[in-house]
């Protein structure tokens, strides 16, 4: 797994409500994808996610079900 996490920096989460990319059971995501799809950083942010077992939250604009899936994905 790569240490560089520059990339947050230029996060656009970062400048928004992080709460929202943390939702509680049963909110919606869809703010926080919203967000991630307008972000230059959306690969590095989902790549990170996936290396580092990420398994809460929205991260590269996949949701937690989105992201288990992915993550079995690229287990396989």
């Amino acid at each position: 797994m790569s240490t560089d996490l520059a990339w947050r920096e230029s996060a656009l989460c970062a400048q928004t409500d992080p709460e929202a990319h943390f939702p509680e059971a049963g909110n919606s995501s869809r703010n926080a994808k919203k967000t991630c799809g307008a972000c230059e950083v959306r690969p590095e942010c989902l790549a990170y996610a996936l290396s580092s077992g990420q398994r809460y939250g929205v991260w590269g604009g996949l949701g937690q079900q989105e992201l288990r899936r992915a993550a079995r994905r690229t287990a396989a």
